[in-house]
């Protein structure tokens, strides 16, 4: 029908041509959709032939000894499910996934995979089973390299995982449950969730895609079939949502592993904790974000500067730090040896301090025995603590590493100290911001904070030193 010819006519047969016209729009409109589905289909189709053989199935087999309980996966089995169920009770036998970076054999996949291994056996896609040789393992970001011995593999395109968008379609490839080479889809639901392990460097993609036992060490793809992610699966966490670690963070560990066999990273020897509002409380007027000092280890660059716990570190060489991520983040740029400025607030006034790293020792040292306090005269606090002065002999006597403050000889139960994890031999040398190195000094420093509802307690723990927050009740 001529557009021109229907306007000449008259308003009802307007109508009549708009009608006509409009269904032309709709069946049009149905075969565009019918289209886009084939698009997407075929879409997926490619991502899966262009992926797949460059992903392997990882069979290790080890000796089943006993945990030494330091182990975050510990409880379960990261291959068949929980302890207890399906396969279950055969540890000694699993099957992980992993995919080729190098032609000439080297391929990634999870430290939890092949931890404890006596054999690891890969088998590719084209049937073929070789047996693989560990490279190297890095359990802070649970990434580790293996290589079979074979030339001209295929081998995935990893992308950059800091344009990966929320919303965008994603694909996994693994072996859940020994089904070897499931292909699932979903979108990314979340970006650099970080905080889930203790001890670890993490940079997760959060997935809706199907992450199960299995796929640990599997490609996470996009839908040009780029790898944006190592699937891996954090116990508890697995209950719908499917974690990966970013390309950024393992294609920076892995081709340090790939070119020295091992890690070295920078350290400052702290423990840290993101400003917010659970820890905020009146302790921190003042200081919108940033990172708070928990811990300072013994005999670490952090000890040797004048780093403090309770410290709030706002910046890095000038570059602003909001969470523990963006901290560590910014560390890990640095190399060994590098002087690092840290903008510090404390106590309502902003610092610089400087601090140089050393290198992260594979095993850091942790607090020691717990002492067994002698028999001394006390004074008691209205919050659970027995404390005394300490002296050459008590510092003798308890293994003290600080010669001034007040020790803690005993901490009633379920008292506010015990409950803000106060431990006997601890030193207490801070009440308040205060220095204390008497009971004198205690009692006064108590009197200026009796009208706060939080009491910070900076204390010396073996040579450790943190901090505690004690709840008064007011």
């Amino acid at each position: 029908m001529n557009v021109a010819r229907v306007f000449t006519v008259g308003f009802g047969i307007v109508s009549v041509g708009l009608l006509l016209d409009t269904s032309a729009v709709c069946e049009s409109a149905g075969t565009s959709g019918h289209d886009l589905v084939h698009q997407l289909n075929d879409a997926l189709e490619s991502v899966y032939d262009h992926v797949a053989p460059a992903v392997v199935v990882i069979d290790i087999s080890k000796n089943a000894n006993p945990s030494n309980g330091n182990n975050p996966f510990e409880g379960f089995d990261f291959f068949h499910g929980p302890q207890g169920e399906e396969g279950g009770d055969q540890p000694d036998q699993s099957e992980g996934s992993g995919f080729i970076v190098r032609s000439d054999g080297y391929i990634l996949t999870n430290n939890h995979v092949i931890e404890g291994a006596d054999k690891i056996q890969v088998k590719l896609k084209d049937g073929r089973v070789v047996t693989a040789r560990l490279i190297g393992t890095d359990d802070r970001t649970d990434v580790a390299v293996i290589k079979i011995d074979a030339m001209n593999l295929p081998v995935v395109d990893v992308a950059d995982s800091d344009q990966v968008k929320v919303g965008q379609l994603v694909c996994a490839i693994g072996t859940p449950y020994k089904f070897e080479y499931t292909f699932t889809t979903g979108v990314v639901s979340a970006k650099g969730r970080n905080e889930l392990l203790a001890d670890k460097y993490e940079d997760y993609i959060q997935t809706d895609a199907a992450i199960n036992p299995g796929n640990s060490g599997g490609p996470l793809c996009d839908i040009d079939g780029k790898v944006i992610g190592m699937n891996t699966l954090i116990h508890g966490l697995n209950r719908g949502l499917g974690f990966a670690i970013s390309s950024n963070l393992f294609k920076q560990v892995s081709d340090q592993l790939i070119s020295t066999g091992k890690i070295v990273r920078p350290w400052l020897g702290i423990i840290i904790e993101s400003l917010n509002g659970e820890n905020r409380g009146d302790l921190f007027k003042g200081v919108d974000k940033g990172v708070v000092i928990r811990t300072v280890q013994a005999d670490t660059p952090a000890a040797k500067s004048d780093l403090r716990p309770a410290d709030v570190i706002t910046e890095v060489d000038g570059v602003g730090v909001g969470s523990a991520r963006d901290l560590q983040r910014e560390i890990l740029k640095k190399k060994v040896g590098d002087q690092v400025n840290l903008g510090i607030w404390r106590n309502g006034k902003r610092l610089v301090v400087p601090v140089r790293t050393e290198e992260l020792p594979v095993e850091p040292s942790l607090a020691g025995a717990q002492p067994t306090p002698t028999q001394a005269p006390v004074a008691n606090t209205s919050f659970g603590l027995q404390l005394q002065e300490v002296t050459p002999n008590l510092k003798r006597d308890l293994g003290l590493k600080t010669d001034s403050g007040l020790v803690v000889v005993a901490v009633a139960p379920n008292s506010p100290a015990a409950t803000a994890d106060i431990q006997p031999g601890d030193v207490i040398t801070e009440v308040g911001k205060t220095p204390v190195s008497s009971l004198d000094m205690l009692q006064k420093a108590l009197g200026d904070q009796k009208n706060k509802t939080n009491l910070l307690l900076l204390l010396d723990r073996r040579g450790i030193k943190t901090y505690s927050i004690v709840k008064s009740g007011k």
